[in-house]
């Protein structure tokens, strides 16, 4: 009999309100039990913003139970161990991280931010989508990979190229 391992993954950004709020919802779903997925921001807004909940629900994702919150949740005892950490904005990756129990593996993923987008409703709706859609492409490339099978510098490798898919 073989155990499925289910791997953590953390996505990270500055204001968790969109962006990592897309990736954890999109890898929550197509992860399908395979991975759990999380988001946080270095400094939270302290609300998701409603286009990235828009865009879950056009993708027929669930868009319900999303906060936004500080990546402090995630060291404190009793927090998920990660095996693996996606920077998806340039800000967060220029940061200092907290140390990560576990030494999970990590790579930036970067991704316009959709919620600085200006104009109109329909501009900012598809900048929304265009964020989605990048990430999309993305954790299905990460979810194809042989995650048992490579060792750590081939995974490492394959996770920085993915970021510039």
């Amino acid at each position: 009999m073989t155990t499925e391992t289910t791997y953590n993954a953390l996505f990270i950004c500055t204001g968790n309100s969109a962006r990592s709020i897309l990736a954890e919802g999109i890898l929550n779903k197509l992860g399908a039990g395979r991975f759990r997925a999380y988001s946080a921001g270095s400094h939270p807004k302290g609300e998701v913003h409603p286009q990235a909940l828009a865009t879950l629900e056009r993708l027929h994702l669930p868009a319900t139970s999303y906060r936004s919150k500080s990546w402090d949740e995630f060291v404190a005892p009793g927090a998920p161990v990660f095996d693996f950490i996606f920077t998806v904005c340039d800000n967060a990756a220029g940061e200092v991280c907290p140390v990560w129990p576990g030494q999970p593996m990590s790579a930036h993923w970067g991704i316009p931010d959709p919620a600085a987008v200006e104009g109109t409703e329909e501009q900012q709706r598809k900048a929304f989508m265009d964020a989605a859609l990048t990430l999309k492409r993305r954790i299905e490339l990460f979810l194809s990979l042989p995650h048992q099978r490579l060792d750590a510098m081939s995974l490492q490798r394959e996770l920085h190229d993915i970021g510039k898919q």
